[in-house]
């Protein structure tokens, strides 16, 4: 049974799940933007680093600071941006923040020194926090309220699409430093980011429609109470717990492989060859992920992946020094790349629904989201002080915490539907 904030969701779309046409729409506009918005925020910051550190007169380490400061800002923002979602829409939020996405990469353009940087970055954090992934699931969620084939389908198709990203910006970003360099380069990414995404959120999300104080003031008691009741409760911190260790150790092999497969004697081509296929093979773990969600609960399929991650980390300092064994542990690794993108908000709605969908993914992106900017850094840390076997096997641990963590949640869902059957 849909409640009151769900039922007002679905009349605002015309009395029931979007028209098949308007809803390719808006998936269709979100995939452009997050593609953009990933290409130009974050991955063209790598293409950047090594001119800027010139320029700048600072050490790599300074300049991938505010790289890091950015995710952490966009962590903070995660719980009030969520809000925010649940009550407004998107369309109003992700606008701004495109507005403030392309005037922070002007901005970033013009810094003549480290402070300078910093205060840009901590403005493409807040802004990568009002129009990135938490925010375009959230819109999607709330648009295929009571229609879970059109929300799983639109997830996957927007993570598929962004799921390019890196493979488009970071050949496009080097091409545009090396003939322009890199202050024009970013110019050109910041007209690039504006042109399309202002217009895309303005004109193809949907105005929220208007309601009574008194019917606004009831849907935001009914998001509070379901926040208050689920932050209450063990499965809530069981899904925090899990795609938070889980984000920490993608983040961690993300940023560390290529230097590790080199350690282990792969020439750097071959190594940044193989890192490369991360990105592919998140495109096949989410299709496979989608297509077993028919069959298999979430929480299930996730957990198995999760493991088989951990193997894989586990089997790398063993087997990775060949060729054939590098390949096969990152091909294993790799298809749970993407997961957590698409099996979180499912998880989520099964249980909590949609009407405080974005402020609950808000309160475990604050973890999620800050663990992915940490984990590499006391990755790096722990391989200076005792080794990369030992970072793999923090790896691997994360990896099986965040399974054991998903296993939990599962039984918990299965033992609440059997006591509820029982009382039937």
């Amino acid at each position: 049974m849909s409640s009151p904030a769900e039922t007002a969701a679905l009349e605002q779309q015309g009395g029931g799940p979007p028209r098949s046409g308007h809803g390719w729409r808006v998936v269709a506009a979100l995939a452009v933007t997050q593609t953009i918005g990933y290409g130009v925020l974050y991955y063209a910051f790598s293409v950047f680093l090594a001119p800027m550190a010139r320029d700048l007169h600072a050490t790599n380490a300074q300049i991938a600071a505010a790289l890091t400061l950015s995710v952490l800002i966009a962590a903070l923002c995660a719980p009030l941006v969520g809000r925010l979602l649940d009550a407004r829409g998107g369309r109003v939020l992700m606008t701004a923040g495109s507005v403030l996405g392309a005037a922070a990469v002007l901005a970033w353009s013009r810094v003549e020194t480290l402070p300078q940087l910093y205060a840009a970055f901590a403005l493409v954090g807040v802004a990568c926090s009002l129009v990135l992934y938490e925010a375009a699931f959230a819109v999607i969620v709330s648009l295929y309220a009571g229609n879970e084939r059109g929300r799983a389908n639109g997830l996957l198709a927007l993570t598929i699409v962004a799921g390019f990203a890196s493979s488009i910006f970071l050949p496009l970003t080097g091409l545009l430093v090396d003939r322009y360099g890199w202050r024009t380069a970013l110019v050109i990414l910041a007209l690039v980011y504006g042109t399309a995404a202002i217009p895309l959120h303005a004109l193809v999300l949907r105005r929220r429609a208007r309601t009574a104080s008194t019917q606004a003031s009831a849907e935001a008691q009914e998001r509070a109470a379901i926040v208050k009741a689920a932050t209450r409760r063990r499965p809530f911190w069981l899904l925090v717990i899990a795609f938070t260790a889980n984000g920490g150790a993608v983040a961690t092999v993300a940023v560390l492989l290529i230097t590790y497969l080199v350690h282990l004697g792969h020439p750097p081509v071959l190594a940044a060859t193989l890192a490369g296929l991360l990105g592919v093979l998140s495109v096949t773990g989410r299709l496979i992920t989608t297509g077993l969600q028919t069959r298999l609960p979430a929480a299930l399929i996730a957990a198995a992946i999760f493991a088989l991650q951990g193997v894989a980390v586990l089997l790398l300092p063993l087997v990775g020094r060949s060729v054939a064994g590098a390949i096969g542990a990152v091909l294993l690794f790799g298809l749970g790349f993407g997961i957590a993108s698409i099996t979180l908000p499912h998880l989520l709605v099964g249980r909590y629904g949609t009407t405080a969908y974005a402020s609950l993914a808000g309160r475990i992106a604050i973890f999620s989201v800050a663990d992915k900017a940490l984990a590499p850094l006391g990755a790096v840390a722990l391989a200076q002080a005792v080794g990369y076997g030992w970072v793999m096997g923090a790896v691997a641990a994360a990896c099986g915490i965040a399974a054991f963590a998903l296993l939990a949640y599962h039984r918990l869902g299965f033992r609440q539907a059997s006591n509820q059957e029982g009382l039937s």
